[in-house]
């Protein structure tokens, strides 16, 4: 996972993790392994489902455009379908996504205000499989954001 983005060019500026083990852990690795700088931040909130999750995003600061999420399903699919618009989306184990959000300010985040980018299984980021080895042996869903830019 921490390869991969990198190598795509979508390492996230701050992300938020459940401290669960698996999660803290499997955002420990990607970071590791894909050289990532960003603020990593654990938040309980995370552990709980969608409005906590939602809540939590929205308290982002203003200067953040990408962020990423690590936590725990069902909480990351029904987000991600929340996110945008409806929808059946079911992160696996260390699925990750991309939702390009419509939005100026975070606190503005709320349902259908996302597009889905992408959505990638674990096996698509294993070793050779799109040319970008695994780095991390990633054990919780992932889902992540970006903000449009201010005009």
């Amino acid at each position: 996972m921490g390869r991969f983005l990198a190598a795509a060019g979508q390492v996230p500026e701050l992300a938020l993790t459940s401290p669960a083990l698996r999660a803290t852990e499997t955002l420990h690795l990607a970071v590791e392994a894909g050289r990532w700088t960003c603020e990593v931040r654990t938040r309980e909130a995370l552990y709980a489902g969608v409005d906590e999750v939602l809540a939590e995003l929205r308290l982002l600061p203003p200067d953040v455009v990408t962020a990423m999420v690590v936590g725990h399903e069902p909480t990351s699919s029904e987000l991600t379908a929340m996110l945008i618009g409806g929808g059946r989306i079911r992160l696996a184990t260390a699925a990750m996504a991309r939702i390009d959000l419509d939005l100026e300010r975070w606190p503005d985040l709320g349902p259908g205000c996302g597009e889905l980018a992408w959505l990638l299984p674990p096996r698509l980021a294993e070793d050779g499989v799109l040319g970008v080895g695994r780095g991390a042996s990633e054990d919780a869903g992932s889902a992540k954001g970006r903000r449009r830019r201010p005009s």
